[in-house]
């Protein structure tokens, strides 16, 4: 399956996959709209900003998540190797944020369920993050054990 994978050292800590990302989950279809009059659309990847290094941190859609072991509303599942929440069956327990190894949950901007990177599935199947990185620090492809 494919998975996004970023090489730290082409990072430039820009944070446009930040952008980007929160762009293609805003509902909007256009960039100025989903920022302008204090919205503030939230991403779904985070840059890390380190002393000589940045990288950008995302779900790893792990073969065998804790989150969703934990999820005690069962509204988290895996799709075709894509583990995905469902907003409709979240409690907002957060159980999931803290069971993720990785600190790729987040609680969502609605108050009362948790979001993640679901790989840009209801936006067309193409990472944004990955699309318009430009520095291509961030990768979608399929990688051997």
């Amino acid at each position: 399956m494919k998975k996004v994978y970023v090489n730290e050292e082409r990072c430039l800590g820009c944070h446009l996959c930040e952008y980007y990302c929160a762009f293609a989950n805003s509902g909007e279809q256009e960039m100025f709209k989903a920022f302008r009059l204090g919205k503030n659309p939230a991403p779904r990847i985070q840059v890390e900003d380190g002393k000589g290094i940045n990288f950008a941190v995302q779900c790893r859609h792990c073969d065998d998540p804790l989150c969703m072991k934990n999820c005690i509303a069962g509204a988290i599942s895996k799709v075709d190797g894509v583990v995905k929440i469902d907003p409709q069956k979240c409690v907002g327990c957060y159980t999931c944020v803290l069971s993720c190894p990785y600190g790729c949950i987040v609680p969502g901007k609605d108050g009362h369920s948790a979001t993640k990177c679901e790989l840009c599935t209801a936006n067309g199947g193409t990472p944004q993050c990955v699309q318009n990185c430009i520095n291509g620090a961030i990768v979608y492809e399929e990688r051997g054990e």
